[in-house]
C-alpha cells in the first residue's frame, strides 16, 4: 500500500543550528511549545475589539444608566452597540466559512508555510484596524471590510496547528493532554487583555497595533522553528506507516493490531483496496453517529463563551461593583479572571472524561452547572469585587470546558470512529461540521448580545442560559448511552471477578 504524505522541509533554524536536530521528545515538546504560541497569538489578536468596545461605543451616564452619544463614529450613538455586534459578526462569520476550506486547501500546501500566510495575514490586518485610529477613519466599511478579511486569515490557524500536533503526539490520555494544550486559547485571550487594556490610555490603536505585531512575531517563529511531520527529521516508529493529513487535522497510522502506541487522534488498518482517500459527502457526514449533536452541543457553547470573549470587558466597564464604576483599563485586565477559569476548565474537563471515558456526560455536566452560577454572578456580581472576581472564575471554568473539550478530544474521537474506516477525506468532512458550526455560532452570539444589550443585561444572560440548555439538550441521548455502556462495563467486571 502506497501512503500519502503531505509534508513540508526543514524549516531555516535546522539548517542554521544542526545542533537542534535532537531527540523524538525534544521535538515533540518544542512542536507542542510552537503551536501552543502560534495559536495562542492569533487569541490574542482577537481580544482587542473586546477590550476597546466600551472606548468605541457609547458610553453611559453613571446616573441614570443611558447612552451618552460620544465615542468614535460610527460606533457611538444609541445604535453604536448593534454596530459593534455586526462588527463582531463581520469577523466571525468569515472565520466560520473559512474554517470550512482550510483544511482542505492546506492538505495541498506545505503545513509551516500555510500556517505562517496565516498567522502574517492576520497580524498585518489587526494592525491595519489600529491605523484607523491615527488616520482618523470613520468608515464603516473599512472596519467591517478589515475584520471579514482577517477572519479568513485567521481560519488558517486551528487546521494547521491540531494537524501538527496530530503528527508528533500519541493518544494516551487524549483528554488531558487536548485540554492542557487547548488552553493556548485562554493564555492568548489572556495576554492579549494585558496587552490591550495596558495601552489603552494611550490611543485605542495601539490596542490593535501590539497585538498584531505579536502575532507576525510568532509567525516568524513557527517560519523558523516548525517542524511539521516526524519524517521531515527522519523519525519513524517501527511497524508503522504515518499518513498525514491536513484534511483530516489527524495521523491515519497503519500498524500491528496489538500494538496501542498511536497517533493523536486514532489508529485505523487501510487495505490495498479501499477507498480510504475518497471523499464523503457532506450529507453522509452528518449522519455519522454523534456529530450532528455534537456539531450543534458546539454551536450553543461556542455561542455563549464568544460573547463573554467579546462582551464581558463592556459589561464590566457599564457594571457598578460595590457602587463603584471601574476603568477601561480595569475592565479589560479583571476580564481575564474569566479566561484563568477558561485554562482550568479545559484541563479539568479532559481530565474527568479520560477517567470515567464518557465525553458527553462530562459536557453536560459542565453545561448544567454553569446555569446556577451564570444567575449568581449576574445577580450577586455587583455586591462586591471579591465576589465578582469568584464567580466570574466559576463562569469561566464552567462554560468553556466543554467548548475546550468539543473542539478537540470529543472531534478527534468522532473524526476517527468505526464507520468511517480511514477515510481522510471523511475525517476533514467530520471536524469540518464541528468546528465549522460552532464557529457560526460564535459569529451569532457577540451579535445577539450587541442588540440584546440594549434592552438590558438581564435580557443578556437569559439568552446565554437558554442556549447553554439548548447544548446541553442535544447531548442527553449520547450522555445516555455512555451512562448505559458505563454500567455494562461495571456489571461485566463485577460478573468476571472471584
Amino acid at each position: 500500500m502506497q501512503s500519502k504524505i503531505v509534508v513540508g522541509g526543514l524549516p531555516p533554524a535546522f539548517s542554521l543550528f544542526p545542533s537542534l536536530n535532537k531527540t523524538f521528545t525534544f521535538h515533540q515538546i518544542l512542536v507542542l511549545i510552537i503551536t501552543f504560541l502560534a495559536y495562542a497569538s492569533f487569541h490574542a489578536s482577537r481580544k482587542p475589539p473586546s477590550i476597546v468596545k466600551s472606548v468605541l461605543g457609547p458610553s453611559v451616564n453613571e446616573q441614570s444608566n443611558s447612552p451618552i452619544d460620544n465615542g468614535w463614529a460610527p460606533f457611538n450613538g444609541t445604535e453604536g452597540t448593534q454596530r459593534l455586534g455586526e462588527l463582531d459578526l463581520a469577523f466571525l462569520s468569515s472565520y466560520a466559512l473559512g474554517m470550512y476550506f482550510a483544511g482542505h486547501l492546506g492538505d495541498r500546501i506545505d503545513l509551516r508555510l500555510f500556517l505562517v500566510f496565516g498567522m502574517m495575514g492576520s497580524g498585518i490586518l489587526t494592525v491595519v484596524f489600529g491605523l484607523g485610529y491615527w488616520m482618523n477613519v470613520h468608515l464603516l466599511g473599512f472596519y467591517m471590510t478589515v475584520q471579514i478579511v482577517c477572519g479568513l486569515f485567521q481560519s488558517i490557524g486551528w487546521p494547521c496547528v491540531v494537524s501538527v500536533v496530530g503528527n508528533w503526539c500519541g493518544k494516551e490520555k487524549r483528554g488531558l493532554i487536548m485540554g492542557v494544550w487547548n488552553s493556548h486559547t485562554s493564555v492568548g485571550n489572556i495576554v492579549g487583555s494585558v496587552i490591550a487594556s495596558s495601552v489603552l490610555d494611550s490611543g485605542w490603536g495601539w490596542s490593535f497595533a501590539l497585538p498584531g505585531g505579536l502575532v507576525i512575531v510568532s509567525g516568524l517563529v513557527v517560519f523558523m522553528c516548525l517542524v511539521v511531520s516526524p519524517h521531515d527529521l527522519g523519525f519513524e516508529e517501527p511497524g508503522k506507516e504515518i499518513e498525514m493529513s491536513l484534511a483530516a487535522e489527524t495521523v491515519v497510522v497503519e500498524e500491528d493490531k496489538e500494538d496501542d502506541d498511536v497517533g493523536l487522534l486514532e489508529t485505523v488498518n487501510l487495505d490495498d483496496d479501499d477507498d480510504s482517500l475518497s471523499a464523503i459527502g457532506f450529507l453522509e457526514a452528518w449522519k455519522l453517529p454523534g456529530v450532528a449533536p455534537f456539531a450543534f452541543c458546539l454551536f450553543f457553547s461556542k455561542l455563549v463563551a464568544y460573547t463573554f470573549l467579546y462582551w464581558l470587558p463592556y459589561y464590566l466597564r457599564h457594571q457598578a461593583v460595590a457602587g463603584v464604576y471601574i476603568s477601561h483599563k480595569t475592565a479589560g485586565i479583571l476580564s481575564t479572571v474569566f479566561d484563568i477559569g477558561g485554562v482550568f476548565g479545559g484541563i479539568s474537563a479532559g481530565f474527568i472524561s479520560d477517567k470515567i471515558k464518557a465525553r458527553a456526560l462530562t459536557s453536560i455536566a459542565f453545561l448544567s452547572l454553569s446555569i446556577p452560577v451564570l444567575i449568581m454572578y449576574r445577580v450577586y456580581g455587583s455586591v462586591s469585587m471579591f465576589i465578582n472576581i469568584g464567580l466570574m472564575f466559576i463562569s469561566g471554568l464552567l462554560v468553556n470546558g466543554p467548548y475546550a473539550l468539543i473542539t478537540t478530544a470529543v472531534a478527534a474521537d468522532l473524526g476517527t470512529q468505526d464507520s468511517i474506516k480511514g477515510n481522510g477525506r471523511a475525517l476533514a468532512t467530520v471536524t469540518a461540521i464541528i468546528d465549522g458550526t460552532g464557529s457560526v455560532g460564535a459569529a451569532l452570539g457577540p451579535l445577539l448580545a450587541g442588540y440584546i444589550s440594549s434592552r438590558g443585561w438581564n435580557s443578556v444572560f437569559f439568552m446565554l442560559i437558554v442556549s447553554i440548555f439548548f447544548a446541553g439538550l442535544f447531548l442527553v441521548r449520547l450522555a445516555k448511552a455512555e451512562i448505559k455502556e458505563m454500567s455494562s462495563s461495571g456489571e461485566l467486571i463485577a460478573s468476571s471477578g472471584p
